[in-house]
């Protein structure tokens, strides 16, 4: 046969040949085919195909023990073949053909021929299919885009003529802008003209009053000299004032003390928050300035506390669990009190002269605190049934006379801006948590 077997027929017989080669005996095993048998058996046939076909149509005996093999394996198919029936209509041609090459039986070359022919017409069958596929797949393509050609041309009929419409809008609207635009430019010249003959008057009185600021000047340089000389004059009289004064004072405040110790007054008086924890509300106006200032610094820098103590006088307020649960929220209520109670009893023995005040928020335990432990020089105070500790706080400062300086520790928003126009200084709690932990 000169023709080449056809691809499908081919890869039949090699994969015969190569079942055939793995149950050989080695003495059984052509020269060319040693290295194929080491294959694997599922790259025998990929890799030995070559080799295979070769001995296939050269050797022999190699095909006569294949052609053994098959009528083993595929008896009916063989006896079908060699037999005047003809093959059975089920088989598949390149089968048929693949087993007539190996047999050689009587017009296999005819069998290759109508395997290969019955191949080359499936495979016709199957891109005629696939052809009127893809024909009838365009189609509906081309069907799908005149439909969106047809709705995309009726849209931009529509845009088409909304846009004429806008177009003559804006014409008609051009036309009404160029008359408001002639009257604006007159307008504008008109305002012009009023403008250069303000700007004359105004020339004019600027030169008068630039005449009249160098007679002003002169007069001040007479005035300053009449000062100077007046002052040096009165500096020599208010000293000798001053010393009169200084002595009348110190003698009041002997005497004052005198009195008191004559009367035995007490020299602890009672403070207005003492008077505010009892119930007692003081109508004393506002200060809108506390008088206490930061010199400069942060308002969470711990030297803050140390600046405040040490106004005269002041008197600290500070918002309990407001501090307590951005330092020591870990622990309990009562924990919390403890150490932050603690801390100020240090920072009071250090300012005898401070005033310090912790206000609890009673809503926040279950049961109303009674008898505290507070460290000397450190009032502990709770919030009344149905309040918050935020109103017991602007309450004290309200309560202070005006004058006094205030400072109110908390870093609620609500509570610092009441306190502020009521004449306190607030300060955020991380600055006396700075503070404290620095003891």
């Amino acid at each position: 046969m000169s023709e080449p077997l056809p691809s499908s027929v081919r890869a039949q017989i090699v994969a015969f040949a190569a079942d055939t080669l793995a149950d050989l005996p080695e003495q059984d095993v052509p020269a060319t085919l040693v290295a194929v048998r080491r294959f694997i058996p599922s790259r025998r046939s990929r890799l030995g195909a070559t080799p295979l076909a070769a001995a296939m149509a050269n050797d022999a005996v190699f095909r006569g023990r294949v052609a053994e093999r098959l009528r083993l394996a595929l008896p009916e198919l063989v006896a079908s073949l060699e037999s005047d029936g003809g093959p059975p209509e089920a088989a598949p041609p390149e089968e048929i053909a693949a087993v007539a090459y190996v047999l050689r039986l009587p017009g296999w070359e005819r069998m290759v021929e109508a395997a290969a022919q019955e191949v080359a017409e499936a495979a016709a069958s199957a891109r005629a299919a696939d052809a009127t596929e893809t024909v009838t797949r365009l189609r509906e393509q081309m069907d799908t885009l005149r439909q969106g050609a047809k709705v995309e041309n009726d849209q931009l009929r529509e845009r088409l003529a909304v846009a004429r419409s806008e177009v003559e809008d804006a014409r008609r609207r051009l036309r009404s802008s160029s008359d408001r635009l002639r009257r604006v430019e007159n307008t504008a010249n008109d305002a012009v003209e009023t403008a250069e003959k303000a700007r004359d008057e105004a020339v004019a009185a600027a030169r008068d009053a630039e005449a009249e600021t160098r007679r002003l000047r002169q007069r001040v340089a007479e005035l300053e000299a009449a000062l100077t000389a007046s002052r040096r004059g009165s500096r020599e009289a208010r000293s000798a004032e001053d010393v009169r004064l200084r002595v009348l004072l110190d003698t009041l405040m002997a005497a004052a003390n005198g009195f008191r110790k004559e009367l035995a007054l007490p020299t602890a008086v009672l403070r207005p928050a003492d008077i505010v924890s009892r119930g007692e509300d003081d109508a004393a106006p506002l200060d809108p300035f506390c008088g206490v200032s930061a010199r400069g610094l942060a308002e969470d820098d711990p030297a803050v506390i140390d600046e405040v103590l040490a106004v005269p006088g002041v008197h600290l307020i500070v918002d309990g669990y407001n501090v307590t649960k951005r330092g020591y929220g870990s622990l309990t209520l009562q924990a919390q009190r403890a150490r932050l109670l603690s801390g100020l009893g240090a920072l009071a023995g250090r300012a005898s002269e401070s005033e310090i005040t912790v206000v609890f928020d009673a809503t926040a335990v279950t049961a109303r605190p009674v008898g505290v432990a507070a460290p000397r020089g450190v009032r502990v105070l709770f919030s009344r049934s149905g309040q918050l500790a935020d109103e017991e706080i602007v309450r004290l400062v309200r309560a202070e006379p005006v004058g006094r300086p205030v400072v109110v520790v908390t870093s609620d928003r609500e509570v610092a801006d009441t306190s502020r126009r009521s004449g306190a200084r607030p300060i955020p709690s991380a600055a006396l948590l700075a503070r404290l932990d620095r003891s």
